[in-house]
């Protein structure tokens, strides 16, 4: 039987907004395993935690401003990237970490 886990901050959702999604992600697992016979073995949790559980980057999420700063440095980065990797390898080549930590 499958189980859909999905974490969320708490208040993020509406109580019909999780009842919809529990159904949406249940269609989605009857479409994948090819018969309608497993609708009834389809489980779903959807499992709220509280907001400062959260963290996004290292950083304590925030809500929408955490995701706009995401975004900003996620373009920061695009931008520094020389050329166009395609392996993890590359990546390191084109974008070393750096290191902030000191021993």
């Amino acid at each position: 039987m499958p189980l859909v886990s999905v974490k969320l901050t708490d208040g993020s959702f509406t109580r019909e907004e999780k009842h919809a999604m529990a159904k949406d992600l249940t269609e989605v697992m009857v479409k994948y395993e090819g018969s309608e016979a497993f609708r009834e073995v389809v489980w779903v949790m959807i499992e709220e935690l509280p907001s400062d559980c959260w963290y996004i980057a290292g950083r304590p999420f925030s809500g929408a401003g955490s995701i706009m700063q995401n975004l900003a440095n996620s373009k920061k980065i695009f931008e520094m990237i020389d050329g166009n990797p395609t392996s993890k390898s590359e990546f390191s080549r084109a974008l070393p970490v750096k290191k902030i930590y000191k021993p």
